[in-house]
């Protein structure tokens, strides 16, 4: 395999290790910054060396062969040990950069994050753009979206891969309709929410993780609770309830942008307070990218501002 890849011109080896690592012409191409008939050309040229296909069609994408899942390690300490060598791995210049950055969010933080970090982008480097995209909670594996996104924004306390740095904190309220019967009592007891129906929003990239809230809920024996509805995006659940006799726990800064809308209110309840992290996760192969370094540090600043709010 060392052998092989002794024989690669330096530039078909970058290319090399960005279609092992996107597995995907069209990404391949923009990390590159080649069009797809040229990284098409690429691949062609790979494939006649190595003789082997390296990259199979499955359905609307490609899958590694056995060979190139073998090569992929070793590109990539290749790359990486060229990268050290030549030092390539310049500084990222915000003032005069043009860079695209690809950045994948779970649906809520997108609600939270997207328009301080749009504005704050466009003043701190105005010649940069972000590609904003909802977290594939329910296809896609979180380590091959790791690898065709700068940073992924998600939830803390799933087992992520790669690195993570938390951005935000909030913690979940309970939503119910205006003029829910059961809020004529006063606050909602454990007796009422072991009665009413939930709705609840399935997050599959939890795997076999627990949520913070149902842990709350079986401590105070309510794990066999009744769900009424279940949906797969956070954001709908307020929807869900409004006009009904459901509750439903969501983000507190959710919650405030539907109360009026929706015709909803906050009830009190006797649980704990479940407080929620949303963090960037990156791959730690981008560890030393000075781009990636930058972005992160300005999701800092736009954490201060809104944990602030």
């Amino acid at each position: 395999m060392k052998e092989r890849l002794r024989d690669v011109d330096a530039n078909l080896l970058l290319s090399l290790h960005a279609l092992l690592e996107e597995r995907n012409l069209t990404h391949a191409g923009e990390r590159m910054t080649m069009s797809q008939s040229a990284m098409s050309s690429a691949l062609t040229r790979l494939r006649r060396h190595f003789d082997d296909e390296l990259m199979i069609r499955s359905g609307r994408g490609f899958e590694l062969s056995p060979l190139a899942e073998r090569l992929r390690p070793a590109v990539a300490e290749a790359v990486e040990a060229a990268e050290a060598l030549l030092g390539t791995q310049r500084e990222f210049d915000a003032a005069a950069g043009t860079r695209r950055f690809g950045v994948s969010m779970s649906e809520y933080a997108m609600t939270v994050l997207a328009e301080p970090l749009i504005r704050l982008l466009a003043e701190r480097a105005p010649g940069c753009s972000v590609a904003l995209d909802t977290l594939d909670a329910h296809g896609v594996p979180l380590d091959t979206q790791l690898l065709r996104r700068d940073l992924i924004i998600g939830p803390l306390g799933y087992d992520f891969p790669g690195q993570t740095q938390p951005i935000f904190t909030d913690h979940l309220v309970c939503i119910v309709a205006r003029g829910n019967p059961r809020l004529s009592g006063g606050p909602l007891t454990l007796a009422d929410l072991a009665a009413m129906p939930h709705a609840v929003a399935q997050f599959s990239a939890a795997g076999d993780h627990k949520r913070p809230l149902e842990i709350e809920l079986e401590r105070q024996g309510l794990a066999d609770r009744t769900v009424l509805v279940q949906v797969t995006s956070l954001l709908t659940l307020p929807f869900a309830v409004g006009g009904t006799e459901m509750c439903a726990f969501v983000p507190s800064r959710l919650a405030r942008r539907c109360l009026a809308v929706l015709d909803l209110v906050i009830a009190e309840t006797p649980l704990a307070e479940v407080r929620i992290v949303e963090a960037a996760h990156w791959q730690a192969g981008r560890e030393k990218d000075s781009g990636v370094a930058w972005l992160r540090r300005l999701l800092y600043d736009v954490a201060l501002a809104v944990e602030d709010e």
